[in-house]
């Protein structure tokens, strides 16, 4: 694929990366130093081969086999410090690709097999995202999230342990996880409690189940921004209440058509979404499941899209808009985009 646009190499544009998930992020040389230091034997000890069973591409079958490759991932995030190491490159790649802010998301609950307590999780992956954002200046926060399918006990300890970091480097938390088999109205208890405390609520709705989870995500769970909700176009009067609030979508393009959520490219809705004036942000998800990055990202948009520069620039600056971020941080971090921008002729 070619990475110019307009005679500006997209790598270089700045970009935002609001859904980001930690377990999703595993390059194939920290699986194996961190098999060895936790004993886990390999399939194979070759990067080239380990990555069949970390990454998927667009053969990618369903969701299912899309969610498998965490079944593996996830070995390998038990302990402090891989955590902690794994954070870390999420924000050292983030720079790589000229991102000026990210938001890694990553549920506590799922990080306890080797003894880890739900606060201490969270507290070992802000650490790292802390330590890449000094050595590399990419803004770097924490969203905890909340899972589908575990009981109410181990969400509610998630929103407990979660309130004790809002402003120490956590900014929301999250649902995520078959959204098809448990519908957003059975969460509705557990993000009440996030909002007597509150924390700010992202959903992931709208991706493997219909638009009436993106209704009740907004209305009954309080959520200020929405993971994916590309089946929003399923339901006009949805979308109309989305656009007049301008509740921003958090888009993934690339892992979108592996999980199937959208079956091609072609009816892929971005593009239409955009123009509609919905508050769209473009993300990477899984950037070593899907094989991705924010510059693959945003040069898709660019090719099959026909986005211009400047229109990324705009996507660039909603995701400024829609960051869980204080609004003195996201007043400072819009102008640094615009400047940024506007050193490269392009107008936002």
């Amino acid at each position: 694929m070619n990475s110019h646009l307009n005679g500006i190499d997209i790598s270089s544009l700045p970009k935002i990366d609001l859904h980001v998930h930690l377990d999703g992020s595993l390059r194939p040389q920290t699986v194996l130093d961190l098999a060895e230091s936790h004993g886990v034997q390999l399939p194979t000890t070759d990067k080239h081969a380990l990555l069949s069973h970390m990454q998927v591409n667009e053969d990618c079958s369903s969701l299912q086999d899309y969610l498998s490759k965490f079944h593996f991932t996830t070995r390998f995030l038990q302990t402090a410090i891989a955590l902690e190491r794994v954070a870390f490159e999420i924000v050292e790649k983030a720079n790589r690709h000229h991102c000026k802010y990210i938001e890694i998301r990553f549920a506590p609950q799922l990080h306890r097999e080797r003894g880890l307590y739900t606060e201490e999780v969270i507290h070992y992956v802000l650490a790292g995202l802390k330590r890449g954002e000094q050595q590399f200046g990419v803004r770097a926060r924490g969203i905890a999230i909340c899972m589908r399918h575990h009981d109410h006990q181990q969400n509610m300890e998630v929103i407990h342990a979660a309130s004790k970091y809002i402003g120490k480097g956590l900014v929301a938390v999250d649902l995520a996880g078959d959204e098809a088999s448990y519908p957003p109205e059975l969460f509705r208890e557990i993000f009440a409690a996030s909002h007597r405390r509150d924390i700010p609520v992202t959903i992931h709705a709208g991706e493997a189940a219909g638009a009436a989870n993106i209704h009740e995500a907004v209305s009954n769970l309080g959520a200020t921004r929405i993971g994916h909700g590309v089946r929003l176009q399923e339901a006009p009067a949805i979308m109309d209440m989305m656009i007049a609030r301008q509740i921003p979508l958090e888009m993934c393009p690339v892992s979108n058509i592996q999980t199937k959520a959208v079956s091609n490219w072609e009816s892929y809705p971005i593009r239409d979404y955009f123009e509609r004036g919905l508050m769209i942000t473009v993300n990477t998800d899984n950037p070593g499941v899907s094989g991705t990055s924010m510059t693959k990202e945003y040069r898709i948009l660019a090719e099959r899209f026909g986005f211009t520069t400047s229109e990324l620039g705009q996507i660039a600056m909603n995701g400024a808009h829609a960051a869980f971020l204080e609004e003195s941080e996201k007043v400072k971090l819009k102008r640094e985009l615009r400047e940024e921008f506007s050193s490269l002729g392009i107008s936002v």
